[in-house]
C-alpha cells in the first residue's frame, strides 16, 4: 500500500503556526482581517465559503462576509472590491469562483489590490511569479534572505497562489525532493497548472505541462517522477499510466451524483505502484485553506511593518 499524504495534518500544523503569529499581532494591537466575497448560490462555493469562515475564526482572523445575490452587477462587485481595498481592517480579500456567467471574473479579480490578493490570482501576482519576483516565498533560510534583499518591494505587495503553493508545501512536508525530478502537471489553468509549473521550475524541477489537447498522455505520465493532476475528470489516471514509485498529487475534485467526492486518480488501480499519494477528499483542499490563512497573516505583518515609524 502507498503512503497517504495527510492534508489535514499538514493543514493543522500550518494553522497552528498562523494562530501563534496572529496572537502576537493582536498583542501588539493589530487585528487580522479577511474579507470573503461570494456572489450567487453555487453549492461548492457555499461549502468553501463556510469552511474558510470556520478556519479563519479558529486561528483568530476576523472574517468580513460579503454574500451577494446572483443578480449582482459588475459595477456592484467592483464597488465592493474597491471599498475593501481601502478598508484598513481588511488584510486579505478572497473572491469565490465561479461568478455569475455574465460577469467577467478576471476583471473583478484584477481589481483586487495586489497587497490584499491573498489568493494570488490577480494578473500582477501571477506576473510577479512568472518574473520570479515573488518566488523566494517558496524558499527558507539564507537562500530566501538573499532573494528577499534583491526583491523586497515586490515581496511586500504580492502573494503566490494558494493551491499550487500548498502542493509545494505538501511535497516538502513529506520529504519529496524536487530538484532535478521530472514533474508532469496535468492542467494549464491559471488557478493551478500555470502557477504550479512556475513554482516547480523555481525549485529546479523539469516540468512537462499536459492538457486536454495533449496527444499520447500515457506516454508522458509514465515518465513522471511526480505527477500532479487537476482536471476534475474522475479516474483519468490509471495504474497502467504511471511508473513504479511515482509520487502523485491529486488536485482534481468532482462530486458524483451519489454525493461521493473523488479526484482524477483511479486509486485502486494505482495503489500498488505509487510511493506517495494524496487522498480526495482530505488532501490538497485543507492545505489550500491553510495557505490562504497564512497569506492573510503575512499581509497583516507586512501592513504592520509599513506602518512602523522606522519605515517613515
Amino acid at each position: 500500500m502507498p503512503k497517504i499524504m495527510d492534508g489535514k495534518k499538514l493543514a493543522e500544523d500550518i494553522k497552528n503556526a498562523v494562530r501563534k503569529e496572529v496572537l502576537k499581532l493582536n498583542e501588539r494591537g493589530f487585528d487580522v482581517g479577511l474579507s470573503v466575497v461570494l456572489a450567487g448560490d453555487d453549492p461548492a462555493s457555499e461549502q468553501y465559503f463556510l469552511a474558510i469562515t470556520k478556519a479563519s475564526k479558529h486561528v483568530g482572523i476576523t472574517v468580513y462576509r460579503h454574500k451577494l445575490s446572483g443578480a449582482v452587477s459588475t459595477n456592484e462587485l467592483l464597488n465592493t472590491v474597491q471599498s475593501l481595498n481601502t478598508d484598513e481592517r481588511v488584510n486579505g480579500i478572497m473572491l469565490f469562483l465561479p461568478l455569475p456567467k455574465r460577469i467577467n471574473a478576471r476583471r473583478i479579480i484584477n481589481s483586487i489590490a495586489p497587497e490584499k490578493d491573498v489568493d494570488g490570482l490577480g494578473a500582477i501576482s501571477i506576473g510577479r511569479l512568472a518574473a520570479e519576483e515573488s518566488t523566494f516565498q517558496l524558499f527558507k533560510g539564507n537562500e530566501a534572505e538573499g532573494l528577499a534583499s534583491r526583491k523586497l518591494l515586490p515581496y511586500m505587495s504580492s502573494f503566490i497562489p494558494c493551491t499550487p503553493y500548498g502542493v509545494i508545501r505538501f511535497l516538502e512536508y513529506y520529504g519529496v525532493e524536487l530538484k532535478g525530478k521530472h514533474v508532469v502537471v496535468i492542467s494549464k489553468s491559471l488557478a493551478v497548472g500555470k502557477p504550479l509549473s512556475l513554482m516547480l521550475l523555481a525549485k529546479e524541477a523539469t516540468v512537462t505541462v499536459c492538457h486536454r489537447e495533449t496527444k499520447n498522455l500515457p506516454e508522458l505520465t509514465k515518465q513522471a517522477d511526480i505527477l500532479c493532476t487537476a482536471t476534475g475528470r474522475p479516474g483519468l489516471i490509471k495504474g497502467d499510466m504511471v511508473k513504479d514509485g511515482v509520487v502523485i498529487v491529486d488536485i482534481g475534485i468532482k462530486v458524483l451524483p451519489d454525493g461521493r467526492i473523488v479526484g482524477d486518480i483511479a486509486f485502486d488501480s494505482v495503489k500498488d505502484k505509487v510511493s506517495l499519494i494524496t487522498p480526495v477528499p482530505g488532501g490538497v483542499g485543507p492545505v489550500t485553506i491553510a495557505m490562504l490563512l497564512e497569506n492573510t497573516m503575512m499581509s497583516a505583518k507586512r501592513s504592520e511593518l509599513l506602518k512602523s515609524p522606522l519605515m517613515m
